[in-house]
């Protein structure tokens, strides 16, 4: 107030200063407390976690387990880190002595109060199961890439809510995260000596982490250490990762496609990409539009090629985002033909394809031994956007073949009509979907030689993806669908 005091005399008060961080509910803090005692009083299954969680971290747990010792016979079976003693009694307040931490499971709140009594009267912290008002710390949800751990707290509220955050970014650390961090340990003395220079030691650990995020599928090895010591500042080498973005459902992307997200620097898109597959790449990404849209307003693929191997050869991590596979008539060879022309490094995360993932969201399987022997995939337009003239008509006849056709908006009904006339039955199932596995989903149902002027009916501009064949006939669907006609004919 005295630093105020001469304002408020001249008439000048000065504007309210923002916080500089919110409220939070606790302080999360991470304990050493290997060698420590810790007591856990009680034989609920949350007991049992408690003494488990606490082993783990090195303390010497104590565990007062009433009639019901056997309860933790698994510790003891698969011993921790640290050390579990199982006692059958009841604890008592000598128990408490030297105890760093305790955990109570007790049966009801007189109970409970006793025992935080006797826990704060020996210097204890207390953690209560399931009581959160009588707990000094709580036990968050943890993810456990020793030494990388995470925790996470809803202060008592939502434990289920803890634990869907847990599993989400459990999915996106790769286990063999906890050696990279391992060697990194080991690596700071070396460092120090061999380093001198702060800066020097910084890019350092820029480089250790970039190829730790590049190689998450193994632990590093003694010649990854050595190049990186060997290694010296110079230009930012790009690279580009063709990734599949699925059908649109984000939750179809793979981890490794989500990983390539959160690394990318630029993300050069497609029409088809959804707003919140992009939602899932890091904050601080480039993102980039380069729509192929079939007939309608397009990228050209030369110039889509040219921006992606200059902003790699520029440095950055790019990412060429493509709905569906990018194997999977994604135009994949010719980007990839331009990175390895310019001497860029270039790798592939495939996708779900639109096909697989209409099929899923339709409920039935694309082959089946009595009624599909084999699969084969169509595109619907070439180049110059017509029916392409090569297309082998004999098999697409085969009436114990699945066919997939892909981008059929604009022929379909040549495409039907040249199949009928190679002898495929005018009655053969067929089903249009747009906009697979989205919340948008819908499609018509009838047969190849119905299905181009049911089609009509979709959504424009949705993208369609037609099955023909024995496995398209008419039968329940899973989960709730817009089926736009069920007219077959």
């Amino acid at each position: 107030m005295s630093v105020h005091a001469p304002l408020r005399a001249a008439g000048r008060v000065p504007e309210p200063v923002p916080a500089r961080i919110a409220p939070l509910a606790n302080l999360p803090l991470f304990h050493k407390i290997a060698g420590r005692r810790a007591v856990v009083a009680g034989s609920s299954e949350g007991a049992v976690w408690k003494a488990e969680l606490l082993a783990a971290a090195g303390a010497d747990v104590l565990v007062f387990a009433g009639n019901a010792p056997e309860a933790f016979a698994p510790l003891t079976a698969y011993p921790p880190p640290g050390s579990v003693s199982v006692f059958a009694r009841e604890w008592t307040a000598a128990d408490l002595q030297g105890a760093l931490l305790a955990v109570g499971a007790p049966a009801n709140r007189s109970e409970a109060d006793r025992f935080v009594a006797a826990a704060h009267a020996a210097g204890a912290l207390v953690n209560i199961i399931d009581q959160t008002d009588l707990c000094d710390v709580q036990f968050g949800t943890i993810v456990n890439r020793s030494p990388v751990v995470i925790a996470i707290s809803t202060d008592g509220a939502v434990p289920m809510l803890g634990q869907s955050i847990r599993a989400r970014i459990e999915s996106m650390l790769p286990l063999t995260l906890s050696s990279w961090a391992r060697a990194a340990k080991t690596l700071r003395p070396m460092l120090k000596q061999r380093v001198h220079s702060f800066r020097a030691r910084r890019l350092f650990w820029e480089r250790f982490v970039e190829r730790a995020w590049s190689n998450v599928g193994r632990a590093p090895n003694g010649a990854d250490l050595e190049t990186l010591f060997a290694d010296r500042p110079g230009p930012r080498k790009g690279r580009v990762t063709l990734v599949g973005a699925g059908p649109g459902d984000p939750e179809l992307l793979t981890l490794k496609a989500v990983r390539a997200l959160q690394q990318a620097t630029v993300i050069l898109y497609d029409d088809l990409v959804g707003p919140e597959v992009l939602e899932l790449a890091r904050r601080e990404a480039r993102r980039i539009a380069v729509g192929k849209a079939g007939r309608g307003r397009s990228c050209k693929q030369s110039d889509i090629n040219a921006e992606m191997v200059a902003l790699a050869l520029a440095g950055e991590t790019v990412v060429r985002l493509k709905g569906g596979d990018p194997l999977v008539f994604g135009r994949a060879t010719e980007e990839l033909d331009a990175c390895r022309a310019a001497g860029i490094e270039v790798s592939i995360v495939p996708g779900i394809s639109a096909a697989q993932g209409a099929a899923a969201a339709l409920g039935f399987s694309l082959s089946e031994r009595r009624e599909a022997r084999r699969i084969q995939f169509v595109t619907g337009h070439g180049a110059d956007g017509k029916l392409p003239s090569d297309i082998d008509w004999r098999a697409i006849a085969d009436a114990a073949a699945t066919t997939i056709i892909y981008m059929p908006r604009a022929t379909l009904a040549e495409f039907a009509a040249l199949a009928i006339a190679a002898g495929l039955a005018v009655d053969t199932p067929a089903i249009a979907i747009a906009c697979a596995t989205l919340p948008q989903q819908a499609q018509v149902t009838g047969t190849i030689a119905s299905i181009a002027s049911l089609a009509e009916i979709l959504p424009p501009h949705a993208p369609v993806t037609v099955i023909v064949g024995r496995v398209a006939r008419p039968r329940d669907r899973v989960g709730p669908l817009l089926e736009l006609t069920g007219i077959a004919q």
